[in-house]
């Protein structure tokens, strides 16, 4: 149940393109799926280009189209998503975020109340999805690590 950034920038080379979610770490791994699902699904209704050909398996049998480009889960402190988000609108990137609000309710007219409830300054995010072109995208996420599931890296003591 993400907001939208209105504008986007569709006019370079799919190659030079990148798109990127970058997720709370701290949520837990099936909310953590959930906001990057969610964040995704609206990126690709905003820019239907992102779906790949149909897949064919040797046997003839058509599967859909997946994004050529990727898309890069990364794992960030909450508290620094609102920075993320902000970076990459100021420069024109499309923005996909993804408020806390959209996991305190399955009403989506009860989450769009809550947002509106909210001060823009007091939004909160558990994750943000940013497309643009590669060189922009990485100058604002390339701090950033792929997105782990904790539950395994204590489990492994890499925590």
């Amino acid at each position: 149940m993400p907001i939208m950034d209105d504008e986007s920038d569709d006019f370079a080379p799919a190659d030079e393109m990148r798109c990127v979610a970058v997720i709370d770490t701290s949520l837990p791994t099936g909310k953590a799926a959930n906001a990057a699902a969610v964040m995704a699904l609206t990126m690709g209704a905003r820019h239907p280009h992102l779906v790949g050909q149909p897949l064919t398996d040797a046997s003839g049998n058509q599967h859909p189209g997946l994004i050529p480009i990727g898309i890069a889960v990364l794992g960030a402190p909450e508290s620094e998503l609102a920075a993320v988000r902000e970076k990459a609108r100021s420069i024109g990137m499309d923005v996909v975020d993804f408020p806390v609000q959209g996991q305190q309710t399955n009403d989506y007219a009860q989450f769009q109340n809550l947002v509106r409830a909210t001060a823009p300054g007091d939004v909160r995010y558990l994750g943000v999805m940013i497309y643009g072109e590669k060189r922009k995208v990485a100058r604002i996420v390339g701090r950033y690590r792929l997105l782990t599931d904790r539950s395994s890296a204590v489990a492994t003591g890499a925590l």
